[in-house]
């Protein structure tokens, strides 16, 4: 099974539309931030949150330029550079950005309201449990490369693009569930969140080890180096994202047990 066509490097301008589109969210985060800081008089939005949340934005911008996409689409490793970039390092300075936050300090009364009442229903209480994050967010790598899907998305773009959706929303969700500071309906001890991300951590590890043992995803049009490089990435630079994960975690836990004096100013993220 062959790739299926991709144009040139820049050739199209349907080629930047994710990159555009990903700069719109960030433009309007911009905006929003400016707004806040408009109407709550001496009370900025965090500087670093800002910096943490465009970060994220650039890496999302490397992962989607017309050159890595070909690469990702040819080549697995490509598309592991891409997936390490979407849905493991992005997320972590996205959430650290807390937008949600953000959007409801600007956002018309009723509209909040609104969004803090959906947070509160059962289903979004459910999504939003370390344990149903993980299994969306692993969930989904196993299923792409141990069956046939990763093949499947060779021949059929349409599914490079919701895998690309689903590695970010996942991510994002995941990460949002361990160390957050967004509103969330109900907030896992720090005890799951650490054992949750430890099972995360073991089972990415497994899933890599696995794929460069056996050569999955199977029967693709890869070279077995090629493959063993791909899980290679996977295993190192998906340790290196959740050891930042795990620093930020125990970090945010210290901070609760030890807050900072009343007349000290914490740097927050």
């Amino acid at each position: 099974m062959q790739p299926h066509a991709h144009h040139p490097t820049g050739s199209s301008f349907f080629d930047w539309i994710p990159i555009l589109i990903v700069v719109g969210i960030a433009l309007v985060y911009v905006y929003a931030r400016l707004l806040n800081n408009k109407k709550s008089k001496g009370s900025n939005w965090s500087l670093g949150r800002s910096i943490s949340f465009l970060l994220g934005i650039s890496l999302l911008c490397i992962a989607l330029t017309p050159t890595i996409t070909t690469w990702g689409h040819a080549d697995l490793r490509g598309h592991m550079v891409q997936h390490l970039l979407i849905g493991m390092f992005a997320p972590i300075f996205l959430v650290l950005g807390a937008p949600i936050t953000l959007a409801l300090k600007v956002a018309p009364v009723k509209v909040a309201r609104t969004v803090t009442a959906i947070f509160k229903t059962p289903l979004f209480r459910i999504l939003s449990h370390p344990f149903i994050a993980l299994l969306l967010n692993m969930g989904g790598m196993y299923i792409l490369y141990l069956t046939p899907l990763y093949n499947q998305m060779l021949s059929k773009p349409y599914l490079h693009a919701v895998m690309h959706i689903h590695f970010l929303m996942a991510g994002y969700l995941f990460t949002w569930s361990i160390i957050g500071s967004d509103p969330v309906p109900y907030r896992s001890s720090f005890t799951t969140r650490k054992f949750i991300l430890f099972i995360s951590i073991a089972s990415h590890a497994f899933l890599s080890k696995f794929m460069y043992a056996y050569l999955y995803p199977q029967s693709s049009p890869h070279a077995a180096e090629q493959i063993q490089e791909a899980a290679k990435l996977m295993y190192y630079w998906g340790d290196l994202s959740e050891l930042l994960l795990t620093i930020l975690l125990f970090t945010s836990w210290y901070q609760s047990r030890h807050p900072f004096p009343a007349k000290l100013t914490p740097i927050t993220p």
